[in-house]
C-alpha cells in the first residue's frame, strides 16, 4: 500500500499519555491489536487515569478489569456485555446519552478525544479507506481527536457513506487480517415466533424499518416475505434483513429520503452480512448524527421501529437501561426512533418483548423496580406487543392502558396486575376478563 508507514501496535500506542482519553471504534471492528498493546503499556505502569470512551465493543475489554484502576477509566455511552459486570460494580462507568447525542458529545466538546483507535479496509486507488461496519460516534472522534491510529486490515468491509474517510485523515497505521467479530445467530424460541407475528402484522407495505439484533428482530424478519417495498433506515441491522434483500421484499422503493438504500450507522452478524455491505453501494453507513435523528427518522413514510423493555409499568412508562439501580445496557437509539416513527406519516413506534422473564417475573409490572430508569415515558410508547398480544396505547387514559396492559400480560400474573390497578385507581377500575 503506497505512502503508508506501518509500524507495530506497540510503537503505535505510545502516543498515548497519563489523563488522555482514549476513543474506540465500536462492535464488529473492535481494535483488538491496539487495545492489548495500550493495556499492556498500563500494565507496565506507563501512564495513569486513561479514559477509554466507546459506544459498544465485543470481545475482551481489559481496560474494564478491576486491576487495572486508576490506570483506566471506561466511560461507556452503552454498558455492553462484555463490560457488565465491571460496571455494575463500579470500576467501569456510564454516560446516559441519546445514541444521537453521542457524537455531539464530542464535536461540541463535552468529552475531549486525544486518540482514536480504529480498524479500516484497504486504501483505494484514490487514498480512500472505509470505517466498515461502524460510523456511530467514531468519526466525530476522528475528526476531533489529536492523534487517529488505524488497523488497516482486508477484512474491514469497503462501506460507502459517511464510512469513507481519505489517509490523510489519519496519523498512524498498522496491518492486521484478524477476522471480525461475527457471532452466530441466536436460537427463535416460540415465544420469539408470536412475538414476531403479533408485529409482522403491524408492519404494512411501504414501510421503513428501525430494529436491532436478537431473537425477536429476526423473527420478525422472518416473517415479512411476503411484504412489498420494505426500506430500512435503521441504526443498526444484522443478517434477518438478507433473505428480504435476495427476495426483493427489501428495496427502499417507498422511501423519501435516501431512496432505495439501506441506512445504518453501525452492523453486526456473520461474515456473509460483511461481505453484503463490502462495496454495496445499496447500503449507506452514515454518522449517527444522521440515521438517529428524529427529523430525518420522520421524513420516510410508514416508519415501524421495533425496539424492546426491560420492563414496562401498567401506565406504559418504559426502563430498556437497568434492572432497578443495576445498569444492564443503556438509552441507546429508543427514544430517537419511537419519537421519529410517531412523527413518521403512517408511523408505528412499538415496544415487542416477553411477557415475563427467563426467572418467570412478569415484565409487566404495577411500577417499575426501585432505581429503574425511565428510558422512554409513558407519553412516547405507542404499541406493546408481547407473545399474548398487541395493544396500543396512544391516545388512551392510564385506566385504559392499565386494561390494554393486563391483556397482554402473562396469564398467570394478570389477577395481581388487575388488583394492585384496582388499589392504584380505586373501585371503579375493573378489567373485563375474557370468557
Amino acid at each position: 500500500m503506497k505512502n503508508i508507514k506501518f509500524i507495530s501496535a506497540a510503537e503505535a500506542v505510545k502516543v498515548i499519555k497519563s489523563n488522555d482519553r482514549v476513543h474506540l471504534h465500536s462492535v464488529a471492528v473492535t481494535p483488538h491489536p491496539l487495545i492489548n498493546a495500550m493495556v499492556e503499556r498500563g500494565k507496565n505502569k506507563e501512564f495513569r487515569n486513561v479514559r477509554v470512551q466507546h459506544i459498544h465493543t465485543e470481545g475482551p475489554a481489559p481496560y474494564a478489569d478491576p486491576e487495572m484502576e486508576g490506570i483506566f477509566q471506561l466511560e461507556s455511552f452503552f454498558v455492553g456485555g462484555n463490560v457488565r459486570k465491571q460496571t455494575q460494580a463500579g470500576y467501569a462507568d456510564y454516560i446516559p446519552v441519546f445514541l444521537q447525542e453521542t457524537q455531539r458529545l464530542i464535536r461540541e466538546g463535552y468529552l475531549k478525544v486525544n486518540v482514536t483507535m480504529i480498524q479500516v479496509c484497504p486504501p483505494d486507488k484514490h487514498g480512500y479507506v472505509s470505517l466498515g461496519t461502524s460510523v456511530d460516534a467514531t468519526l466525530a472522534a476522528i475528526e476531533n481527536s489529536d492523534t487517529v491510529i488505524a488497523i488497516v486490515n482486508p477484512n474491514v468491509p469497503r462501506a460507502f457513506g459517511d464510512a469513507m474517510i481519505h489517509i490523510n485523515d489519519i496519523d498512524l497505521f498498522v496491518e492486521d487480517d484478524s477476522p471480525l467479530y461475527a457471532p452466530a445467530p441466536g436460537a427463535i424460541s416460540e415465544t420469539d415466533r408470536k412475538i414476531g407475528r403479533y408485529v409482522a402484522e403491524l408492519v404494512e407495505d411501504g414501510a421503513t424499518l428501525q430494529m436491532g439484533i436478537g431473537a425477536i428482530p429476526n423473527a420478525v424478519l422472518s416473517m415479512l416475505g411476503n411484504h412489498k417495498d420494505l426500506g430500512v433506515h435503521s441504526e443498526m441491522f444484522a443478517d434477518g434483513i438478507l433473505p428480504l434483500v435476495d427476495k426483493g421484499v427489501v428495496n427502499g422503493r417507498n422511501k423519501k429520503i435516501d431512496k432505495g438504500k439501506m441506512v445504518a450507522t453501525f452492523l453486526m452478524g456473520s461474515t456473509g452480512l460483511y461481505d453484503f455491505i463490502d462495496d454495496n453501494p445499496g447500503v449507506l453507513m452514515q454518522d449517527v448524527k444522521y440515521t438517529n435523528r428524529v427529523s430525518i427518522i420522520a421524513k420516510n413514510p410508514k416508519v415501524t421501529a421495533i425496539n424492546s423493555a426491560l420492563q414496562i409499568d401498567i401506565t406504559g412508562q418504559v426502563c430498556a437501561d437497568s434492572i432497578g439501580t443495576t445498569h444492564y445496557s443503556g438509552v441507546g437509539g429508543q427514544i430517537d426512533f419511537l419519537r421519529g416513527a410517531s412523527l413518521s406519516k403512517g408511523g408505528k413506534p412499538i415496544i415487542a418483548m416477553p411477557s415475563v422473564t427467563a426467572k418467570g417475573i412478569s415484565k409487566i409490572a404495577p411500577t417499575l423496580m426501585l432505581g429503574a430508569g425511565v428510558v422512554s415515558t409513558r407519553a412516547n410508547i405507542h404499541w406493546v406487543v408481547t407473545e399474548f398480544g398487541a395493544v396500543n396505547l396512544y391516545g388512551r387514559t392510564m385506566q385504559d392502558r392499565a386494561k390494554l396492559l393486563i391483556s397482554i400480560a402473562h396469564p398467570d400474573h394478570q389477577e395481581a396486575l388487575d388488583k394492585n390497578a384496582f388499589e392504584r385507581f380505586g373501585p371503579h377500575f375493573h378489567f373485563v376478563w375474557d370468557e
